[in-house]
This record gives C-alpha cells, structure tokens and sequence, in this order.
C-alpha cells in the first residue's frame, strides 16, 4: 500500500512540473511567432514568390536631382539662387571679356588682372584685383517713387599698380578712383597717384615710398603728365573700370552658380 501510494504521489508530481513547462513552451511558440510577422518580407517565400523590399528614395524633392536630402533653408538657397542668377545673366552689359584695353593685352588669373604693353625702349604693367572694388555709381540718380526707379549701377574702381619697366629698374606708381566732384581749380582727374617708388630688380620691403599727397605739386602734376604719355590717362583709366566691372560681374555670376551646385551637392 504505501508503495502504490508513493508510485501515485510521483506521478502527481511530474504532472504538477509539466504543467509549467507546457505553458513556458506555448509563450515561445507565441513569441516566434511575432518575430516571423516581423521579419522583412524579402526573407519570407509566399507561394515560390520572393518580395522585395520597398526602399526610401534619397532624391531631393526640390528639383536639383540631387541625391542628397536638403534642409528647408538649403531649399529656400537654391530657389534665390536659381532666381537671381538669371537677373545678373540678364543685367550683364558684356558677356565676353575684352582680350585687351587700347593695346594693354590682359591677363586673368581668379581675382588678379595684369595688362601689360611692350615698346622697343620699356614694359609697362597695370595690376589690379577685383575684390572690393564695387560701389554705386554716385552718378546715378535714384527716384524711389518712379514707376520704375533708376537704381544707381554697380561700378568696379580697383586700386592699381603702374610699373614703368626699363631693363632691371622699375618705377613703380600706386593709384586709385578719386571720389567726389573736384574743388574749383583743380583738374577734373578721374584718378590719382598714392604712391611712388623706384627699384631695381625685384621689389622687397625695404624700397623707400613716398605718399602722393605729400609730393611738391608741380612734381606730382610732371608725373600724372607722364603717366598719360605712357597711355594712363583719364580715358583709359574709365576703359579699366569698364573692364573691372564687366570682369568683377562675370566672377560674382560665378561664384553664386558655384554656392548653388555646392548646395545641391552637383
């Protein structure tokens, strides 16, 4: 009797610890049975069928093509720039850049423009830099309340170098746009000498200058006279500011269909 007594309450036993177990086993089927709803469909065969997985375009929707997802305020860039590009294109005066001014050949290297005119007897060299050379035209009238006003035009006057080159010497001239209407009496010079120096070989910090203002005047009137025999005269210095401004446009055209390629990543 005890012997079929123990055999029963063993038999209780095991029952009580498959109980667990069964339960235990059903919450894994059910959990295996999420991740497989889960599972990405390229993994899971319906009926032979292979799906595919649907995957996010990265093309921009501003229009650029660009592969690259942009930010409101690099939308917005793109669209002022598409926009202002053909209204410089537009306003352009000259869309070619002249070789040369009255017998000056031009050589362009990014901002820096060198002309330079050979003789038998010298060389003579202008250089300048567009950069921070444009102001308004003060000449030009402004009337808000016109139907269409007359805005002042943008005008490039670049500070410039004059070198008078004879064999291994050079007198050097640094001149620049005078501003504003002359005093009565004075020359109407559309541009003057800031400063002289002569050296020979090439120029170093040590060369002595001199400031065109405190030059003695009938010297600093000599030298704007030889200045203009050498071909630097008023004309040609208005020719040299046309040049500047037609060059300094076509770079500023430039420099915002660069900003707007490097914003749609082109």
């Amino acid at each position: 009797m005890n012997g079929l007594v123990k055999a029963a309450f063993r038999l209780s036993t095991l029952k009580g610890l498959a109980t667990p177990l069964k339960n235990t086993i059903g919450k894994r089927e059910f959990t295996r049975t999420l991740w497989h709803m889960c599972k990405t469909p390229d993994s899971i065969g319906i009926s032979g069928l292979k799906l595919e997985p649907k995957k996010a375009s990265l093309t921009c929707d501003c229009g650029c093509g660009s592969k690259f997802m942009h930010t409101k305020g690099e939308r917005e860039l793109v669209e002022f720039l598409t926009e202002e590009i053909v209204a410089e294109r537009k306003a352009q005066k000259s869309k070619t850049i002249p070789a040369e001014i009255d017998g000056f050949k031009a050589k362009l290297d990014g901002a820096e423009v060198e002309l330079t005119k050979t003789t038998d007897k010298e060389k003579i060299v202008i250089y300048f830099n567009i950069n921070h050379s444009v102001d308004a035209d003060e000449e030009a009238e402004v009337n808000p309340s016109a139907d269409k006003p007359n805005f002042a035009e943008m005008k490039s006057r670049p500070q410039f170098e004059v070198d008078i080159v004879r064999g291994s010497k050079t007198v050097s001239f640094t001149c620049s746009f005078l501003q504003g209407q002359p005093a009565e009496g004075e020359y109407n010079d559309v541009f003057g000498i800031d400063e002289l120096l002569i050296f020979e070989g090439e120029y170093n910090d040590k060369v002595y200058a001199v400031a065109g203002d405190v030059l003695d005047g009938y010297l600093y009137d000599l030298l704007m006279n030889l200045l203009e025999e050498k071909g630097i005269s008023n004309e040609f210095v208005e020719k040299l500011s046309d040049f500047s401004t037609a060059y300094e446009h076509s770079a500023y055209i430039g420099l915002l269909e660069g900003l707007s390629k490097f914003t749609t990543g082109k």
